[in-house]
């Protein structure tokens, strides 16, 4: 069921008779499906970007990555979620001061498989 005007987080509203529509995640949350999966979070290194253990994370592959970005990366044989910083060099940043910048560099085994378009929380 979908509510036609949205929910509103303030008072409650007298809508209630016209929350008849369904919400298709895929339809809502995917632009490209044959590029786009979805994974679960391990890990506390993007706690302050909001980003929790066992959240589901939407993965487009087919966007290019831009500065800033949040990306699921693959370097030296493991997989990491990380911001991206492009300038001055490559950079994967995490959002958790106890977790230092990982800086790739020449030689490393590094590709950045898809860039995080959703966050899914599960709140209980």
């Amino acid at each position: 069921m979908m509510a036609q005007e949205g929910i509103h987080a303030g008072f409650p509203s007298p809508a209630t008779d016209y929350m008849t529509q369904a919400i298709d995640l895929n339809k809502e949350l995917v632009r490209h499906p044959a590029a786009t999966f979805y994974g679960r979070v391990v890990g506390d290194s993007m706690i302050d970007a909001g980003v929790d253990e066992g959240d589901i994370l939407v993965i487009d592959r087919s966007l290019d990555p831009r500065d800033g970005d949040m990306a699921v990366c693959f370097i030296n044989g493991e997989f990491t979620l990380k911001y991206l910083k492009f300038r001055p060099h490559l950079e994967l940043l995490p959002a958790n001061d106890r977790y230092p910048a990982i800086v790739v560099r020449e030689g490393d085994d590094f590709k950045i498989w898809g860039v995080v378009t959703y966050v899914i929380k599960k709140v209980r």
